[in-house]
């Protein structure tokens, strides 16, 4: 009966992840934000889409840009250790 709940529990992790969406993540060093763009179906699509808000950011004086594409249910979209939102 154990195995059969490692298992399900196994199971329901790997449903729950799949069915995590896709974000842009990008962090920036100045300012030093993090920045949550998405949710995005796939990664192709979010792929596609980071070089826009990479230019935007480019464009508005960040610096030291680092984007990652993952699956994750971000809590804030935009988040600044400076206290700049």
């Amino acid at each position: 009966m154990q195995l059969i709940n490692i298992i399900k529990e196994i199971a329901s992790g790997f449903i729950k992840a799949m069915s995590t969406p896709w974000w842009v993540e990008i962090k920036t060093a100045e300012p030093n934000c993090t920045y949550y763009f998405g949710p995005f179906d796939n990664p192709d699509e979010a792929k596609d889409a980071h070089s826009g808000y990479v230019e935007d950011l480019t464009g508005e004086g960040a610096q030291g840009i680092n984007v990652e594409i993952k699956r994750c249910k971000p809590v804030e979209l935009t988040f600044c250790a400076s206290g700049i939102d």
